[in-house]
């Protein structure tokens, strides 16, 4: 007899009961399912129930045609464990090409999973273990991923790759990456490998949220360096928060990133880099409407691509470092990065420069944006101990101190702990008396790896750097245009120093500068270390 084309687990072993090994019992019936499919071409629906499916040492290996659709999160979870296989990841489901042989004519097609929870806090591996996932398919061909919550996996929780046609919408990704340091492949909430399917890979996250997870919030990665960078990746109306990276571009070509809040991540809030398992940047994105907001590290951090990439209508402020920084990490794409773009963009409150130049440029154009009020971190360096100093989880007082408002920002705290041990933690924030500080590693709730500091501990944070700057060239800059800008400090105080600095290092040629108003600053309009060469400068203010 045919099977059915949606059917109960229930009625086919699953049990829900939060001790029963479920796994034998999915997989089966993902088999009889997808046999099914493969004779008829007719794809089958599992309903699954309210209850806690466990899935215990043995991930369920997916069929082409079946869907998944439980009752809703928190109401269908599926718990993974591991206690009997410590070396075998768990991911719910699994079809991958190391181990399945899966590719273009090997895929899984016309799949969707939905409305429920995967729990991944009970997967233990010997060593970090970069498929210990809450999902691990590759090659999905006509895909939907809608209304999951994923959590405390330990690596990453939504982990599938080259998805065509496909939307992932509405995902909820939590802690993942638990065994991560933050250094290792994957670990991320949302990881997204690109570029199986050839040039256009069409792709659409939207709604998804990412918290707290060990590397990324969400990116997308470029997984064999001689594949092109594919288009047609959409990212719409995301929130990422205390994770490593906010959302990070390894390697797409022409990503969208609209409408999209990146706040409170550790390293950067939105982030182009050689760090993927390619050391591929990505290149041709364009990034729109987005807040992009205090970050412990930088908002944008820039590199290892050949450009261009757009960036308009953003907020970028309140962050610990920069608020755009342009750099190149060791092992990538070095060549100056062509038609940058930074256009009507809100870049103010940031810790040092608004915008920092580390690697070199190539016909960038900056204008329309307001680059206002940065160089917050312009208090003086301090120390205290005593009556008056207690540290809490995430904050350190000292009732004696009168330290102006915001001025230590993304500064590195030392405190002086059991044997004179010293422990640093970085400053999000402060009032007169007391610094808000990040946590010591995303999803914790702490700053304090070995405990909080006792009473009267001393402590000690560093002198402010200078100068800071609206905009900062320290590498070559060719034939910019830079136009329009607002770039200055209406503060009481003043802490931008200058609207521009062209640093020993830079070298400036060609190219216009006009139109900007670069007066108001703490210093001076300008500060030229290296003389530009060339070019046209007129009718800027200040």
């Amino acid at each position: 007899m045919t099977a059915p084309l949606t059917v109960d687990a229930r009625a086919y072993g699953l049990v829900g009961d939060g001790v029963t090994d479920d796994g034998p019992a999915l997989q089966k019936l993902v088999d009889a399912l997808g046999d099914a499919t493969a004779q008829d071409g007719r794809p089958r629906t599992v309903r699954v129930p309210a209850g806690r499916y466990v899935v215990r040492d043995r991930p369920v290996l997916w069929r082409s045609g079946v869907s998944l659709i439980g009752a809703g999160r928190g109401v269908t979870c599926f718990a993974l464990a591991n206690p009997g296989a410590p070396t075998q990841p768990v991911p719910l489901a699994w079809f991958t090409t190391a181990q399945h042989g899966a590719g273009r004519d090997n895929h899984i097609a016309d799949v969707t999973f939905a409305h429920f929870e995967i729990d991944g806090s009970q997967v233990e591996t010997e060593e970090y273990e970069v498929l210990a996932k809450g999902l691990g398919l590759q090659y999905v061909l006509r895909g939907r991923f809608t209304d999951l919550y994923i959590h405390d996996t330990a690596a990453t929780g939504f982990g599938c790759d080259f998805l065509q046609d496909t939307v992932v919408e509405g995902v909820l990704a939590e802690r993942c990456g638990r065994q991560d340091p933050g250094e290792d492949m994957g670990g991320a909430g949302i990881g997204i490998g690109v570029g199986g399917w050839g040039p256009v890979e069409r792709l659409a996250v939207t709604d998804c949220t990412a918290i707290g997870n060990g590397t990324n919030g969400i990116f997308l990665e470029l997984q064999q360096d001689h594949w092109a960078p594919p288009r047609g990746i959409r990212l719409t109306a995301c929130h990422t928060e205390d994770n490593r990276y906010g959302i990070s571009d390894w390697g797409a070509d022409g990503l969208l990133v609209t409408a999209c809040t990146m706040v409170g991540n550790h390293v950067a809030g939105f982030d182009v880099s050689a760090q993927g398992t390619t050391s591929v940047g990505g290149r041709g994105g364009i990034v729109t409407g987005c807040v992009i907001d205090g970050n412990v590290g930088d908002g944008i951090a820039l590199g290892n691509t050949p450009g261009p990439y757009a960036f308009r209508g953003n907020r970028v402020s309140g962050n610990g470092r920069y608020g755009y920084w342009q750099h190149n990490l060791a092992g990538g794409d070095q060549e100056p990065a062509t038609d940058i773009v930074l256009e009507s963009n809100d870049i103010s409150g940031n810790a040092l420069d608004g915008i920092r130049v580390d690697a070199p440029l190539h016909e960038p154009a900056i204008f329309g944006n307001r680059v206002r009020g940065n160089g917050r971190r312009a208090a003086p360096g301090t120390e205290g101990s005593g009556a008056g100093v207690h540290c809490g989880p995430l904050s350190l007082t000292d009732e004696q101190a009168d330290w102006p408002p915001g001025g230590h920002r993304g500064k590195r705290l030392t405190v002086v702990g059991d044997a004179n041990a010293e422990v640093t933690a970085v400053v999000t924030g402060n009032t007169a008396t007391e610094l808000t500080l990040a946590p010591e590693r995303p999803g914790a709730r702490t700053a304090w790896p070995d405990g909080t500091p006792a009473p009267g501990t001393a402590y000690r944070l560093p002198d402010a750097p200078a100068p800071r700057t609206g905009l900062t060239a320290a590498a070559a800059v060719t034939h910019p245009y830079v136009h329009g800008n607002r770039v200055r400090d209406d503060g009481h105080p003043r802490t931008q120093t200058h609207a521009l600095w062209i640093a020993p290092e830079a070298t400036w040629t060609g190219g216009r500068v006009s139109g900007n108003d670069f007066s108001g600053n703490a210093s001076a309009a300008t500060r030229f270390d290296s003389v530009p060469s060339g070019g046209r400068w007129r009718d800027n203010d200040g």
